[in-house]
Order: structure tokens, then sequence, then C-alpha cells
């Protein structure tokens, strides 16, 4: 087994990564299957070309489905969590750690990447495109597995805006008519999704997001409800939950400092919102949920 997988195998189930990029294949139904049990929330970045296999998971609350042929994005601050793996699974996988992320300036590539990827993670690559996008990977891996730390380092800035830059011209390129008509609704929609995705740990105020898109906060409540049969608290709590969630089983936080992660008044406080949506205080879900 490569270096790279062994490292992979080692990391994967954490939030975040061990160096600045990592990349590899062999991740199996096993190592996903450790993602079934709780949502995760990346600190990292994360890219998945599938080859094989088809994966049934949840991303910032939307469901997806990975198949062969599929290059995946999974951004920072994603919140995902699998549900179901199907057949033998054949996967290349490159991610990003948040400290390099969080020390590189963003470029417009960056920032188009995010655009686009938010409401639809997962691209489907022709035949042609997947054996480019293979050669490439494949490639990485040789440089990651037999060349000194320093010229990896040296290379992760152009490595990170070129990946960035192709992502951008894929998602650019796609034809107008394969493009999912969006109504005004749904567009209200999915920025009040990546509104709460950016702000749901310091606020909770559906009037304050209201705000934020320039709409009445009756017109907010009804267009979300109408497109997606939830309220606006339903959707910022079931982000705030997923998020809690993920710190209970993934970490070694105490409550108290997930607590205060989340921006609650005080311990006491998160432990009643928790019990009310999951059933169960924080502490029970740590140790049985």
């Amino acid at each position: 087994m490569s270096t790279a997988k062994n490292n992979m195998e080692k990391e994967l189930p954490k939030i975040d990564l061990p160096e600045d990029w990592v990349i590899g294949t062999g991740i199996n139904k096993e190592l996903l299957g450790l993602y079934t049990n709780y949502p995760v929330r990346l600190k990292c970045e994360i890219f998945v070309l599938c080859l094989e296999g088809t994966v049934e998971a949840s991303v910032n609350l939307n469901h997806i489905t990975v198949k062969a042929n599929d290059f995946v994005t999974l951004t920072p601050g994603s919140i995902f969590q699998i549900n179901s793996i199907e057949g033998d699974l054949n996967i290349y996988f490159m991610g990003f750690s948040s400290k390099y992320i969080e020390q590189t300036s963003q470029s417009r590539s960056m920032l188009d990447a995010i655009y686009f990827t938010l409401g639809r993670p997962v691209f489907s690559l022709k035949k042609e495109g997947v054996q480019l996008m293979e050669q490439y990977l494949q490639f990485l891996i040789n440089i990651y597995e037999h060349f000194p730390d320093k010229i990896k380092n040296d290379i992760t800035p152009n490595l990170y805006a070129d990946i960035h830059k192709g992502i951008s011209i894929i998602y650019k390129s796609i034809p107008a008519e394969e493009k999912p008509a969006i109504s005004k609704s749904e567009q209200i929609f999915r920025n009040f999704n990546q509104l709460v995705m950016q702000h749901y740990m310091q606020n909770r105020n559906v009037a304050w997001y209201a705000e934020q898109l320039g709409i009445t906060h009756a017109h907010l409540c009804t267009t979300v409800k109408q497109v997606s049969g939830k309220t606006c608290i339903d959707i910022i709590s079931s982000i705030v939950i997923m998020d809690a969630k993920s710190q209970l089983k993934s970490t070694n936080l105490s409550i108290q400092d997930i607590s205060d992660s989340l921006n609650f008044a005080n311990m006491s406080f998160f432990g009643k919102y928790f019990k009310r949506y999951v059933g169960m205080s924080p502490l029970e879900y740590r140790n049985n949920g």
C-alpha cells in the first residue's frame, strides 16, 4: 500500500488534513463507512474523482449521488454525511488543508469554484475528460510519493491555483441548455442556504437573513417553505445540530467549548436546544448516540 494511501486512511475520518495537500487512492467502503454514523463539517477542501461504485450522501442538507465518471468538490465548511455505498469503490482523493487555505489569498478562480459548486458539488465528466483527469491525478500522486517535502510545498500555490481555475472553467463551459433552470424563488432559497452556511455559528435570527437578502421576513419564510417544504428555522437548526453532532463525535472538545463555538449564550441553553431537536443531551449523544 502506498504512503499516500496510508496517510489518507489515518487522516480521512478527521475534519482536516495533516499536510498542505494530500492525494491518493484506495478509499474503500469500510473507510467511508466511518461517515455513516454522524455528519462531518470539513475545515479542509476535498476533491474526488469516482471511477467505480455509487455513493449516496448529503452535502449541506442536499442529497447527492456520486457514480462512475463523477467529479466532486467539497468546499471548506461543507457538512456532509454518507448515506449508503454500493459496488466496489474506485476513487481518487485530493485535498487542501484548512491551514494552507487560510494563509493563501483567495483568487477569483477560487471564489468562482466555491460559487459554482455550492449548489452543484457533483459534475459528470465525459469519458475523455475522465481519462485526462485520472492521468493528471496519477501524476500528482507520483509527485506526492516520490518528491521531497520542500518540492511538494513549493508547488502548492501553483497546484492550488491550477485546480481551482480548472474547476471554474469546467463549470463555466456547461452548455446553457444543460444548466437547470432556476426560478426566482429557488434562487432566493439557494442564497439563503449559502448565507446560513456562512453565518449559522454567529446568527440564527431569520429576520437578519431576510435583511441581508433585501427581502421581507414574511417573503423569505414563505419562499423557503414553498421551495423546500421546511421553515427557515428548520434549515438553520438542522445545520447547527449537524455541526454540534460532528464536533461531539469527531473531536475531544468539551461541551462548553462546542457551545461557545456555536455562539450559544451558555452551556445550559445549548443543552436545551440540542435536546429539543435530537431527543437527548449532548453528553448522552456523545456517549451513546
